[in-house]
């Protein structure tokens, strides 16, 4: 029996794991077939978390076997633990040789997250001389295209207007009048509270999913093969398919949520998830459509189950901020990842991996990062983030890391986050002013201060908070570059009281040289 030739091989990424994607639109079982692998490159591209590893590699299985169970045909390159039995080191190589071997007519792919791996893909197309059919990712809110109309013409790109539009096209908290729901469009100051010196109240412990076999399978092989790669596999509790995926958002909407957005900027010691969500990771592997999560979260401000500065908070996350960066991306790459508005050039010191250094609030939120791929967005921003940018790490080696530590990082979210809005290497794109702030901060919002050896209030000496003195030389080294921005006005205002005062600078200059020295 001769057979029939294949039509199409449709490529699913490791972040499109979606059964409703546009690539399996006209899908044919007997005529098409789907093509997946794990590949070396993508694995140490960056010199990824185990979690993010095991993480990727788990969900692809899943996927893989639901997909066959739907009687799908699936040809798949897993990596086992001999790199030497590997068929190629990237999806070039291996894509190349099964396009030999099954001679299919067309290959179809959904726009990936990364720039890098389309422009690769696309390259071994043409190679192949072969009709690559590039599909819109419809598991967004919006188009790229829908963003590009929304941008043209606009000085600047400002979130909350992008917001606004947003909640308006989607009809989302709106009353009968199309006004917002509440008579605001953000609640964001109702977000900021701290839990003051009694701590947070009782949280429930958040759902964890126990590895079955096929994710044991994969941890095994991470530990085996990637031994050397930074962070702990000790705790795998994340969904690695669509109906736990669900079960995790709901988890979320009944036993978070209410206070989610009320404590949304707050740290605490040993607490990495307080309220927070930690939706992130599925969402950006497709396993959760955030129509699905923004329709919880309404229903559940609809029911009286969750107060209303809370849910505005998270939609604005996944309807504001999660489709305003996708857009950034795409409408700035590839010259967008080259931008670095301050100039800085440091690499990133050695306790971005090991998290060892006497800074409570560092280690702490590295620790997060270390033992769950993970640490929410202010430990994200005003923590690790303000380090580097203090320090004057180079904006695209901040991203690199940040890519590699984070199982929910993916390069179209990871870029605009990272080189933009923390690091402020865009110059503006991102967010309208550098997020520089000094120990002062982290003690109003944490009880961190109290742990440790340094002062947040003091910029000199022993006990000089690193932070502190970083932040003042920061503002001190770029003042030029930051003195037409309005919003920093009142920090450079500061800035000059410090300097109208004998020897201040001079001896700041000094103690953040002799801190950069003394990180290795």
């Amino acid at each position: 029996m001769t057979q029939q030739p294949l039509r199409h091989l449709i490529l699913v990424l490791g972040d499109q794991l979606d059964h409703q994607s546009q690539a399996f639109v006209g899908f044919e079982p007997g005529m098409d077939a789907v093509w997946m692998a794990e590949v070396q490159e993508e694995a140490t591209y960056v010199w990824s978390h185990k979690l993010r590893l095991a993480y990727f590699f788990s969900a692809m299985r899943h996927f893989r076997e639901e997909l066959r169970a739907r009687g799908k045909t699936v040809h798949y390159h897993a990596l086992g633990p001999d790199p030497a039995l590997d068929r190629g080191k990237s999806f070039g190589e291996i894509l190349a040789q099964d396009v030999r071997r099954l001679q299919p007519q067309k290959l179809i792919l959904v726009r990936p997250g990364d720039y890098r791996v389309l422009t690769a893909l696309q390259q071994t197309a043409a190679a192949a001389n072969i009709p690559l059919e590039l599909r819109p990712d419809k598991h967004f809110l919006g188009s790229i295209q829908e963003f590009q109309d929304y941008a043209a013409g606009k000085r600047t790109l400002l979130l909350e207007n992008f917001y606004r539009s947003r909640r308006r096209a989607l009809g989302l908290l709106l009353d009968r009048q199309q006004q917002p729901v509440g008579g605001r469009w953000n609640f964001d100051q109702e977000n900021r509270r701290t839990f003051g010196r009694q701590g947070p109240p009782a949280i429930p412990a958040p759902k964890g999913f126990a590895p079955d076999a096929i994710t044991q399978e994969v941890l095994d092989l991470v530990q085996q093969r990637f031994s050397h790669h930074p962070g702990s596999l000790a705790n795998f509790t994340l969904p690695v398919t669509a109906a736990q995926a669900d079960e995790f958002l709901l988890d979320f909407i009944a036993k978070r949520l209410p206070l989610f957005g009320t404590y949304e900027d707050a740290m605490w010691t040993d607490q990495p998830f307080l309220y927070h969500s930690r939706l992130s990771a599925p969402l950006n592997l497709k396993l959760l459509n955030p129509r699905r999560a923004v329709q919880a979260a309404l229903t559940a401000y609809e029911e009286l189950e969750a107060p209303l500065n809370s849910v505005e908070g998270f939609v604005r996350q996944l309807v504001g901020w999660r489709e305003f960066i996708r857009g950034i991306y795409w409408l700035q790459m590839p010259a967008y990842q080259d931008l670095n508005f301050f100039a800085h050039q440091a690499d990133l010191p050695a306790c971005f991996w090991d998290g060892n250094t006497a800074m409570h609030c560092f280690r702490q939120s590295l620790q997060f990062v270390l033992d769950h791929g993970y640490a929410h967005h202010i430990h994200r921003l005003m923590v690790l983030g303000l380090f580097a940018l203090l320090y004057g790490v180079h904006p695209r080696k901040f991203h690199e890391w940040h890519l590699a530590m984070y199982v929910d990082a993916v390069d179209w979210v990871s870029l605009p986050n990272t080189l933009g809005m923390s690091q402020f290497g865009d110059g503006g794109l991102v967010g309208s002013k550098p997020y520089c702030a000094s120990g002062n901060y982290i003690h109003r919002m944490s009880n961190f201060c109290s742990h440790c050896e340094f002062r947040p209030d003091k910029s000199v000496g022993a006990d000089a908070c690193p932070y502190t003195t970083l932040y003042w030389d920061f503002l001190d080294r770029h003042y030029e570059r930051l003195k037409p921005n309005v919003r920093l006005a009142y920090q450079l205002k500061a800035l000059a009281t410090k300097r109208a005062q004998p020897g201040t600078m001079a001896a700041i200059r000094r103690q953040a040289e002799a801190l950069r020295r003394s990180l290795p």
